[in-house]
């Protein structure tokens, strides 16, 4: 029995793998009273091998304390790291995209130092070669239907966004955070369009000493070339920010300050394209028993992305107690961690809302008091990746000891995709079938039978069933017949 096979080749997501590394700055003895601690990673390079994937990057710490005099200083310092994810999947020929996180943020002291450790969480995806064989041909009657499979197309680059604004007057600027929202994703012929925002976080010191934080959100426009992109194709794409250098021209007599921010941003994005392969999903022989050998294709890709913006509000969770006598002068370092959740009701995001508040005491000492706020947000989601963008956070003391919180939550959902594909590996012949030597044979078929099922049925193949039958509509009807005609040497 000859049997003819085809192999698909294509470039797509083979997995995922999640790790964590801890990173650790030292700042000396100048460092008083701890406020407010940020940490900020960029990745600068990933390459995979045999069992593992080495991942690269440098970390950037920066604090906000008091020092003895009660005033409020700061203090940066930056830390390469490598670190190593484990996995038996990988080889050297993958491609690994990562994207860190700060997931943690714990301070110490010991003697004269103080300690500032950052958990980062790594999100790994897996690109490389997928293959697989099929049946095409030969001497079986197959059954022809397209395969869905999803191809993957990388591409990535960088950028440099900036915007300026007026403040009140401030005297220095003590830190600043930013976060990254991708609000849409469009494919054109040869490019990704990525769009979203950066909330851009700063906390300062005004004109008396006092510290005082505001936010701003920055829109941002990126083009990344793909050759591959086309028009209603889906994509994903990751923005980070590398750099941001920021810029105070004070204005004493007025009393106002101009702000200008220049972010440098970085891009991976990945193109993803649909492509119907004509496949093999059932098949059979005319004059054999057959036993037909299965295999399964499974490909990632992304789908539609959507928005949700909520106003929530309630009372916080303090890591250290508040009264009246408490002064309370700036809110920083927002930020959420969230997931999505599926329940009876529907998928809902839910998580937290983290801040720092900066307070005063009635003896002019500052502390800092870490806030946090619940929430859930009912979303129309299934299978997503949920990112949350946390603004407009602010705090205020209705009774005492309590802290009353609003923030505003911009939800990004974006859907993940995955297609699977069963089709025919090959066959293998067994026992002859038996002859039917009648002329014309009439087969009642069961209804709803549909013209491959029905030609299975009688071992002849679709284009004879429908020759012989050919105002036969399909799927069949209870009580339909169907007539088989044989052709017969006649002896002399």
């Amino acid at each position: 029995m000859i049997q003819q096979s085809e192999t698909f080749r294509g470039y797509g997501k083979l997995g995922a793998m999640t790790a964590q590394t801890a990173v650790e700055c030292r700042f000396g003895q100048e460092v008083g009273t701890v406020l407010s601690v940020h940490a900020a990673c960029v990745l600068t390079g990933t390459e995979a091998g045999n069992g593992e994937v080495r991942y690269f990057g440098k970390a950037h710490f920066s604090i906000v304390y008091e020092d003895s005099e009660k005033h409020v200083c700061r203090a940066e310092k930056g830390v390469e790291f490598t670190a190593v994810a484990k996995d038996e999947r990988c080889y050297p020929a993958l491609t690994p995209r990562a994207s860190l996180a700060v997931e943690n943020v714990s301070v110490r002291r010991e003697g004269a130092s103080v300690y500032v450790t950052a958990l980062l969480g790594a999100d790994i995806a897996l690109f490389g070669e997928q293959s697989f064989e099929y049946l095409a041909g030969g001497e079986l009657v197959l059954k022809r239907e397209p395969s869905t499979l999803i191809v993957a197309h990388l591409c990535g680059g960088a950028a440099e966004t900036e915007d300026e604004f007026d403040t009140e007057f401030v005297g220095d600027i003590l830190q600043h955070s930013e976060t990254v929202n991708v609000t849409d994703l469009v494919c054109e012929t040869g490019v990704l369009k990525i769009e979203g925002e950066i909330n851009l976080g700063v906390l300062a010191l005004k004109a008396d000493g006092s510290p005082v934080s505001f936010e701003r959100l920055v829109p941002f426009r990126l083009e990344l070339p793909c050759d591959s992109a086309s028009f209603g194709c889906a994509a994903e794409a990751r923005v980070s920010v590398l750099g941001t250098t920021i810029h105070a021209d004070t204005d004493e007599t007025k009393g106002r300050c101009r702000i200008a921010a220049e972010f440098t941003l970085s891009a991976e994005g990945c193109v993803y394209e649909e492509l119907a392969v004509d496949t093999a999903t059932d098949a059979f022989s005319q004059t054999n028993e057959l036993t037909l050998t299965y295999g399964n294709a499974e490909c990632g890709g992304a789908g539609g992305i959507s928005r949700v913006t909520e106003r929530i509000s309630g009372k916080c969770a303090l890591s250290a107690p508040i009264d009246f006598s408490d002064v309370l002068q700036a809110v920083t370092l927002q930020r959420a961690e969230a997931n999505l959740v599926h329940g009876e009701d529907g998928a809902r995001v839910e998580g937290v809302v983290l801040a720092t508040l900066l307070v005063m005491g009635t003896d002019g000492t500052h502390r800092g008091v870490e806030i946090s706020l619940p929430f859930s947000v009912p979303v129309n989601a299934e299978n997503c990746e949920a990112n949350v963008l946390v603004c407009g956070t602010s705090a205020r003391q209705k009774q005492e000891g309590e802290i009353d919180a609003d923030a505003t939550l911009k939800i990004t959902l974006c859907e993940k995709k995955t297609v699977k594909a069963k089709f025919v590996v090959a066959a293998e012949e067994g026992a002859p079938l038996p002859v039917n030597d009648s002329a014309v044979s009439v087969y009642i078929p069961r209804a709803g039978d549909g013209l491959w099922e029905l030609s299975k049925s009688l071992n002849k193949s679709p284009e004879e069933v429908s020759a012989s039958n050919p105002d036969i509509e399909f799927p069949v009807k209870e009580g339909q017949r169907v007539i088989v005609y044989r052709k017969k040497n006649l002896r002399a």
